[in-house]
């Protein structure tokens, strides 16, 4: 249900204010028209709403029917760089361009355009920096049983890695504070969705979901063509998300799973040796002495990763120190 709020009192002193509201396309000639026509132009809160399109290399129309439909701004990265690269190089332009609030939406229209005004409420009213669409997975018709539980499995995945409370990782449709977008940056080139918000759990930038509407579908999604290979892809995704994110538990963690039976296989040998029979497991030793050293090679390369993801902290600050410094030097 759309929640209608009043921002009078909380824009009054707001010389201006200015959202973009973005949308990355790769071959959206069909639906892209469809998509803007339902694009509002003004929102509660705003005195100005723009919109940006970001060119994944599509083939087809999509930029000429995106300045067609009166698009303020066209960013083309040239060829296809993947969905997490055309996200971030949208938040960047958004940013430069002088967007206090990013609103991020998909091309085919998956998502309902009357939702925006109430993703930028809790902005607008400083509970939260980024806020995530929560769709309504349990009623969504096009969905099967299987993929329902996959999304809210994976959900619950991302809650426990990021100590967030995101109803809805995987969804696309969030709005993004300028603070906020200047701090994300993403690794990954097959989706941001997941990444962001485990950033943001760890960065410690306030973030909340909002229940959302959805359209019906316009095409096949292009990120999960199968259930297989959507169910590889999101484990693979969330094990280098962990890894790049909190390496030191995840290494610590399988060091002690190669670790611990190395220790029992020491136990079992000393159990034989002090009973009299230790010559004839001289086999246990070795094992043993193989897996503790695999878990101390483990160990170690947590430690050495921790200090990487530390100085990729690092990296994330200059970055975005580097893009307010552009952005007062073009004011």
């Amino acid at each position: 249900m759309r929640v209608e709020r009043d921002f009078s009192k909380k824009t009054s002193s707001k010389v201006s204010r200015k959202l973009i509201i973005q949308i990355p396309c790769h071959n959206e000639e069909a639906q892209l028209a469809e998509t803007l026509g339902d694009l509002p132009r003004e929102v509660p809160g705003f005195d100005s709403v723009e919109w940006l399109i970001i060119d994944d290399g599509s083939t087809d129309r999509t930029v000429e029917v995106a300045r067609e439909c009166g698009v303020d701004h066209v960013i083309q990265l040239g060829h296809n760089r993947g969905l997490a690269t055309a996200f971030m190089r949208g938040l960047e332009a958004a940013v430069k361009l002088g967007a206090d609030v990013i609103v991020n939406t998909d091309g085919d229209n998956q998502y309902s355009a009357k939702n925006i005004p109430d993703l930028t409420v809790p902005i607008l009213e400083g509970e939260a920096q980024i806020v995530v669409g929560a769709r309504p997975i349990s009623t969504i018709a096009h969905f099967s049983p299987l993929k329902r539980s996959l999304q809210k499995l994976g959900s619950l995945m991302v809650r426990i890695a990021s100590g967030t409370d995101i109803v809805d990782a995987p969804s696309g449709f969030r709005a993004i504070h300028r603070d906020a977008a200047m701090r994300l940056y993403v690794f990954g080139a097959y989706t941001y969705t997941l990444e962001t918000i485990i950033q943001a759990g760890r960065q410690g930038i306030p973030i909340v979901s909002v229940p959302v509407e959805v359209n019906a579908p316009t095409r096949e999604s292009r990120l999960i063509k199968s259930i297989p290979q959507y169910i590889r892809r999101s484990v693979v995704t969330m094990f280098r998300i962990l890894v790049l994110y909190k390496p030191l538990k995840v290494f610590t963690l399988m060091a002690l799973i190669t670790a611990l039976p190395g220790i029992a296989a020491y136990i079992r040998f000393l159990i034989f040796y002090f009973s009299g029979q230790g010559g004839g497991n001289v086999q246990s030793l070795v094992i043993g002495a193989a897996l503790i050293a695999v878990g101390a090679i483990f160990f170690m390369g947590g430690l050495l990763a921790d200090l990487i993801s530390a100085n990729r902290t690092l990296l994330a600050e200059i970055r975005s120190r580097q893009i307010q410094a552009e952005i007062e030097r073009a004011g």
